[in-house]
């Protein structure tokens, strides 16, 4: 009975000790005696290249911020807002206002642009010919099927001079606009990510330039005409109306609009990407 006693009060010492050591070194508890927060996490739906490059640069930037980065890409541009929508992420990089615009149009949804970060010029490129005055009559040409970048891709054929459309054109312009096709032009239209696919298939395609870079096109140097630099299709960090006042959203926007980047953007891409803040 004695023996019994001694081992109940020597394992209740035991745990006591072990109690006590757990206390004092398994936890984040700081001296203030405040239990330690944890990081906030935010998730960005994002295309791989520039978007998921240019994010991955900032996560040292928003760790220091407290906030853990995490990126979920994807390979076009509908799905990324469809979970942004569905709060399955927090926000959205990889289009422009005149995209974001009509898939709100579309679906209904009411996403906002939070910045602007940079442009990618789209640009005309070509396995078959070296310059566009040596196209063909009848010519095949792949141009994005989604409404904002098909008409985007339009206008730049109409600067480039092969095609002229109704009333000048706009971002909404079809092929049914087009008003003067000298050469015949024969248009393909295929899902943004597959044009640098039909390159083999078609005379000439206009890709953009995010899809170009992946495909291991250079815009400055393979494209055969290139869209302007004042660009107005600035690629934007998108939310969802409501969260602009979110401390961790202006901390991201912050993270990305930082001199940091702007240099990143800079070196990277050496002018095929441009800063747009």
């Amino acid at each position: 009975m004695h023996s019994f006693k001694k081992l109940t009060l020597l394992a209740g010492a035991a745990l006591i000790s072990v109690t006590a050591l757990l206390a004092g070194c398994g936890t984040s508890t700081p001296a203030g005696g405040t239990e330690a927060t944890k990081n906030t996490v935010i998730t960005v739906a994002a295309t791989p290249v520039p978007h998921g490059e240019i994010l991955n640069e900032i996560k040292p930037l928003l760790a220091k911020e407290g906030i853990d980065l995490k990126i979920i890409e994807f390979t076009d541009y509908v799905k990324p807002n469809l979970a942004l929508a569905d709060k399955e992420v927090d926000a959205t990089f990889h289009q422009h206002i005149p995209f974001l615009d009509k898939f709100n149009a579309e679906h209904g949804t009411k996403l906002i642009s939070a910045a602007k970060i940079h442009v990618e010029p789209m640009g005309v490129y070509s396995h078959k010919v070296k310059d566009l005055n040596s196209l063909a009559n009848g010519a095949k040409v792949a141009i994005p099927n989604d409404p904002s970048n098909g008409g985007r891709a339009l206008l730049i054929l109409q600067s480039a001079g092969l095609i002229s459309l109704k009333d000048g054109g706009n971002v909404s312009s079809t092929v049914q606009d087009i008003v003067k096709n000298d050469k015949n032009l024969q248009f393909v239209e295929l899902e943004a990510a597959q044009v640098p696919r039909s390159l083999d298939d078609t005379d000439i395609a206009v890709i953009n330039t995010n899809f170009a870079l992946e495909a291991g096109l250079n815009p400055l140097k393979d494209a055969l005409f290139l869209e302007a630099k004042d660009s107005p299709y600035a690629n934007i960090l998108a939310i969802r109306e409501g969260d602009e006042s979110r401390p961790d959203i202006q901390k991201l926007v912050k993270a990305l609009q930082s001199p940091e980047v702007k240099k990143f953007i800079e070196d990277k891409y050496k002018g095929a990407i441009l800063p747009s803040f």
